[in-house]
Parts: structure tokens; C-alpha cells; sequence
């Protein structure tokens, strides 16, 4: 998977689906994307948080690639909108230290920042599931798509690879199953909880999940998908 900045629940329920979670950091950065920007609830709408980066070429990697010099009075500039967001929000007291020190990080290397928060938000939601950095796994780097994923698989030892559900479109059970490798794609069951408003919000950041609810709702949440 990419690495997302405080990314929606399916995300997480990919992680704690799989024994083995790989993150890319020598993908291509993608603007517009949710590599380093996502969506909070704001005075009853979504809107978005993102992190500033340095300008730079557009086809650098995502290691490559770093906060703005901003970023210091960016960073005090979105913990106080999500705090004043969700000061109200049960469970605001237990989550809001975690997010804190997500954001105030010392680091301005994108995708060990962006990494450094997966891991903290791993803790919080118990997941045990071991993370993995890509450029670490010893595959032809420069492979792309399926042919990389199954180089990646083959090298870690998976028999099996779940992948979010927009891959079917990508990837091929057929093709997989040739290497040895079963594919499945992992679908969100419909998720919705109480946010304080009239019209529930969906997919979200993973923020507005922590802030409404509880730990055992939340371990609920994990485990309402389905393989396909």
C-alpha cells in the first residue's frame, strides 16, 4: 500500500487482515491523492488536513520528499483544527495525545513521517500485523504493478496477497495463482457511527473513528469486511 496520512478505516482493516504489511516509499509521489492529505469533520462537513510539502519535481518518490519550511507553524495550525474539531467527541481526552504526537514528530522526511504515524495509530488500534518497508524487501525495484507485487510476495514468502477492492480492475486471481500466490480483494462492510450531526459522514480519517468511538466498537469495525 501506499502510505496515507491518517487514513480511513479500510485501510486498517487491510493491516489487521494480513500477517505481513508492505508500505511503499519508493512509489512515485501522487498529488491530490491521500499520500499526505485527508479528511476531517469541521463544524458538521469534511475538510481536508494536509500536510505542506516542499516544492519539488513531480517524479520523485515519496522518500524523496519533504514538509515545507512551514511546517513548524503548519503543524500548531492543524492540531488546533482538529482539537477545536473534536474537543466535544467522547473519546477526545484518550485520542487527542496520540494525534499530537503524530504531528509534532521530528522528522520532515515525508514518508517517515507519514510511517511514524501508521505505526502509532497501529498501537492504538491493537494490531499486531508486522509493517514492512518496500525498498527494504530485495526485488528488481524497478519492476511496476502486478509484476512488482508478485516479486514482492514471492521474496517475503506470502502464499497469499489481499489487495483493496479498486485492484480488481489491476490484478488477475489467474495470474497470482500461476506464482502460487492466492489473491483476494478485502471490501468494507458498511460502516457508520454517531458524529454528532443530523447526516452521517463516511470514509473519513481514521481520526474521526478514534473520537467517536470506543475501543471495543472500533475492534467491531476491524472485522466488518469481507474477501472476494
Amino acid at each position: 500500500m501506499q502510505p496515507y496520512f491518517f487514513p480511513y478505516i479500510g485501510y486498517f482493516q487491510l493491516m489487521h487482515a494480513v500477517d505481513q504489511f508492505v508500505v511503499y516509499d519508493n512509489i512515485e509521489y501522487t498529488k491530490k491523492g491521500w499520500i499526505n492529505r485527508n479528511r476531517i469533520l469541521v463544524n458538521g462537513e469534511d475538510a481536508y488536513i494536509t500536510l505542506p510539502l516542499k516544492k519539488d519535481s513531480d517524479y520523485l518518490t515519496v522518500k524523496e520528499r519533504f514538509l515545507a519550511d512551514s511546517w513548524p507553524a503548519d503543524r500548531i495550525k492543524i492540531l488546533n483544527r482538529i482539537r477545536e474539531s473534536y474537543r466535544k467527541a467522547p473519546e477526545f481526552n484518550v485520542v487527542f495525545p496520540f494525534i499530537e504526537q503524530c504531528i509534532l514528530f521530528e522528522q520532515t522526511n515525508l514518508f517517515n513521517f507519514i510511517f511514524n504515524s501508521l505505526k502509532v495509530l497501529q498501537g492504538i488500534l491493537n494490531i499486531d500485523t508486522q509493517l514492512k518497508i518496500a525498498s527494504t524487501i530485495p526485488v528488481d525495484h524497478a519492476l511496476k504493478a502486478e509484476k512488482k507485487v508478485i516479486a514482492i510476495n514471492k521474496v517475503i514468502e506470502a502464499d497469499e496477497y489481499i489487495n483493496p477492492i479498486g485492484g480488481l480492475a489491476l490484478y488477475s486471481k489467474e495470474t497470482f495463482g500461476k506464482e502460487g500466490i492466492r489473491l483476494q480483494f478485502i471490501k468494507t462492510g458498511h460502516v457508520e457511527y454517531s458524529q454528532h450531526i443530523p447526516n452521517f459522514l463516511p470514509n473519513l480519517s481514521i481520526i474521526d473513528v478514534l473520537m467517536f468511538n470506543s475501543p471495543e466498537k472500533i475492534k467491531e469495525m476491524l472485522n466488518n469486511y469481507e474477501l472476494i
